[in-house]
């Protein structure tokens, strides 16, 4: 017993652990709360799409301000609203939404590419946004991902009626009157500002990941939305924490080690339902 404890403390002895475990379930519960809207209106592809379509806004605010994480996650947060509004409007123009995301996603993640070629010296700087550094979150990376991820969940509780008809029933939505464009660029909007809440966590290349597999996994064991949530979250913090453990024992990146977490879950979740359990 004493050696268990000793293994769940020592960790947190160090403080760049403890401001790492509390970015890391803040991003756990934020992405896996919002991603059950995701799951359920099949928009994994596109969440995935985003989270590298706001690479140049993350490479023209460590232009602009060097390594200052709030010129990083504003220029991600601009790119992202750029390109949620831009595949809003071309799907106007008789223009699947798929074929829509696929043009801007390869735009957007070409001018990043662009971008980040001529910075000689994003191997060091920019990498941890590509894969995540959640050890090296800063005391206002941790005020900012608060007060991101408590705009998006509280928004997520101001519309849940609303996303929740959008989501099970668009023609209902429609019969009522609901303002579906403003809904859908507000969802929109609400995976941008989780992308960049959970850029330095892990990184863009995983951030699909965290939006997609809790709530993948609390959609297989359950189909009413509120325990959906409430699973999604519990999976997405544990996941976070026993990633984060891992990355401090074995030595293994952070961000994968979250997200490998995340997926023994969901197989396991999966096994179960194939054999017989769950809905």
């Amino acid at each position: 017993m004493a050696e268990v404890l000793s293994l769940l403390l020592t960790p947190l002895s160090y403080p760049f652990m403890v401001r790492g475990l509390l970015a890391a379930l803040i991003v756990g519960v934020v992405c896996a709360v919002l991603g059950t809207y995701i799951v359920l209106r099949g928009m994994a592809l596109f969440g995935d799409a985003l989270a590298h379509a706001i690479l140049p806004g993350v490479v023209g605010g460590y232009l602009i301000g060097g390594g200052n994480s709030l010129w990083l996650s504003v220029g991600g947060l601009a790119a992202g609203i750029f390109t949620a509004l831009g595949i809003g409007l071309i799907n106007k123009g008789n223009i699947k939404e798929d074929t829509a995301t696929g043009v801007m996603f390869a735009g957007m993640f070409s001018l990043g590419i662009a971008l980040l070629s001529t910075v000689h010296s994003y191997t060091v700087d920019l990498t941890h946004f590509l894969f995540g550094n959640v050890l090296g979150v800063s005391n206002n990376d941790l005020w900012l991902s608060a007060i991101f991820g408590s705009l998006v969940i509280f928004t997520i509780i101001a519309f849940y009626k609303e996303l929740l008809v959008l989501s099970f029933d668009p023609i209902l939505a429609q019969t009522l009157r609901l303002p579906i464009n403003f809904l859908n660029n507000l969802l929109l909007l609400l995976i941008s500002v989780t992308i960049v809440l959970s850029l330095q966590t892990v990184g863009l290349a995983l951030m699909s990941a965290m939006l997609v597999t809790p709530a993948a996994t609390a959609s297989i064991l359950t189909r009413r939305l509120p325990i959906m949530m409430v699973l999604a979250a519990t999976i997405g913090a544990i996941s976070a924490v026993i990633g984060l453990y891992l990355s401090f024992y074995i030595n293994i990146a952070s961000g994968p080690a979250i997200v490998l977490t995340c997926t023994f879950f969901f197989m396991v979740a999966f096994i179960g339902q194939q054999l017989g359990f769950g809905t």
